[in-house]
């Protein structure tokens, strides 16, 4: 029962980090990689 629950522990954690990795990433091509933008949002 652990396993099953870790399984989708981890598939979530793959997901969120996946989406806010492309969150990131759209950020980054509407503020047009600025370094100033790039690291106040960082």
């Amino acid at each position: 029962m652990d396993d099953t629950v870790q399984k989708s522990c981890w598939g979530v954690a793959a997901k969120a980090a996946l989406g806010l990795v492309g969150i990131i990433l759209l950020a980054w091509l509407f503020v047009g990689s600025d370094p100033v933008a790039l690291v106040a949002a960082g």
